[in-house]
């Protein structure tokens, strides 16, 4: 692992996403919300472009998993901070929704930090899907307005989410990235056994 090439094009986008988080702060603190969701939405499009460069260019590593992981805890921070903020009286009429899908995302982090002593860099697919279920959300959310269909269908998407990652979080004996899911550990399993 210490040879891992550090600097390189994704890494860097990720680097980009926690750097930018402080001017995402400001955006929320001043009210500015076309600030707010056009540095969210570039988080959210360096994020997909990380991971597919990762993956084409055979750039993935352990260090760049736990940046990006570091980066989407940031982002994924933000884009909840800026609903409660900007849209108070929409998450406060949804609150048991959003609290539910904070406490589970937050319970991932819990057990991993309580049996690894740090967070998770999973990176399962189903993470990916409520990346871009969750963004498109928040995205067209401030663009278009509200979509009742689409809010609950990214509600039910992320509770599936989240509960495969308690569950990995939960039984995987080690921490480690790019799990992908609990299919491919079961298949992995059973290949060794």
């Amino acid at each position: 692992m210490s040879n891992e090439r550090k600097l390189n094009v994704p890494n860097v986008l990720s680097a980009y996403r926690i750097l930018a988080l402080p001017f995402i702060v400001w955006a929320i603190v001043a009210g500015d919300k076309q600030w707010y969701i056009l540095l969210l939405s570039v988080n959210l499009i360096t994020d997909i472009l990380d991971g597919l460069i990762a993956r084409a260019f055979k750039l993935e590593t352990e260090f760049g998993a736990r940046l990006d992981s570091l980066a989407d805890i940031g982002t994924y921070l933000m884009a909840f901070a800026g609903m409660i903020v900007l849209e108070n009286a929409f998450v406060t009429e949804y609150r048991y929704a959003f609290f539910t899908l904070m406490g589970m995302y937050a319970l991932v982090q819990i057990i991993a930090l309580i049996r690894f002593k740090r967070a998770t860099s999973f990176h399962l697919y189903s993470s990916k899907i409520v990346g871009y279920a969750q963004g498109i959300f928040i995205f067209s959310y401030f663009v278009f307005g509200y979509a009742p269909w689409y809010f609950y269908l990214m509600l039910s998407i992320s509770y599936l989410a989240y509960l495969e990652a308690i569950i990995i979080a939960s039984v995987i004996p080690q921490l480690r990235s790019n799990v992908k899911g609990i299919y491919f550990m079961w298949k992995e399993h059973k290949r060794i056994c």
